[in-house]
């Protein structure tokens, strides 16, 4: 049961931070923000995810 439920905890995790590389792609924040927002996203993702939401462009 274990597996089954890290697997699918594992897969909601995946999709929220790719959600939000689509996010910080379509904002209107610059193209230097945008990568540097997107590296940390995918280098760091739950630290990443954070503070993307707590400060991340908002357009």
């Amino acid at each position: 049961m274990g597996v089954e439920v890290g697997g699918l905890l594992g897969l909601i995790w995946l999709v929220i931070v790719i959600w939000a590389v689509i996010k910080v792609a379509k904002s209107s924040a610059g193209g230097l923000a945008k990568v540097l927002w997107i590296l940390l996203l995918l280098l760091a993702p739950l630290v990443g995810l954070i503070i993307w939401a707590l400060m991340g462009p908002k357009g």
